[in-house]
């Protein structure tokens, strides 16, 4: 599987280790950075062309990571087409998938070990969305969101609420 990867300072170490196990697992990997550990970086600068890649099918599904994963998922979720949500469990890495068509996995460097994540990103790229008849209505609801707020001119969109 075609698998992008991004992390912020944060989520660097945990990052670099599930990309290595992923390769080792033989997927082709995409990384989005960071390249080295730079403490004073932003995740919106890596998750944001992950989000992109995967929305346009350049990747098949993304892996981001930061600090929490919180920030990570926040920034991809502002992407259309991107169902994105941050992970601390197995049934929710799984079922993420197959009843929302989650298409990246958010996790936190500082707040989950490695053999944990990557049991996370595991459950997460062998699951597989069902189709079901429930899943495609609620889906087309959230498109419909996503759309709608594309075509709303002057909506308020400041990035630090008041």
């Amino acid at each position: 599987m075609r698998i992008g990867i991004a992390a912020d300072h944060g989520g660097f170490g945990l990052k670099e280790d599930l990309r290595s196990r992923l390769t080792a697992a033989g997927h082709d990997i995409v990384d989005f950075g960071a390249n080295r550990l730079e403490p004073g970086d932003d995740y919106p600068d890596f998750v944001t062309p992950l989000a992109r890649a995967v929305a346009s099918g350049k990747v098949e599904r993304g892996v981001a990571v930061c600090g929490s994963g919180v920030g990570a998922s926040v920034c991809a979720n502002k992407v259309p087409g991107v169902r994105a949500a941050l992970i601390n469990d197995h049934f929710s890495a799984r079922q993420g998938v197959e009843d929302d068509h989650m298409n990246i996995i958010c996790l936190g460097g500082r707040v989950m070990g490695t053999m944990v994540a990557w049991d996370l990103v595991e459950t997460f790229l062998a699951a597989n969305f069902s189709q079901a008849e429930r899943h495609l209505r609620r889906l087309s609801k959230v498109a419909g969101l996503e759309k709608k707020a594309a075509s709303e001119v002057g909506a308020k969109t400041s990035a630090i609420p008041a």
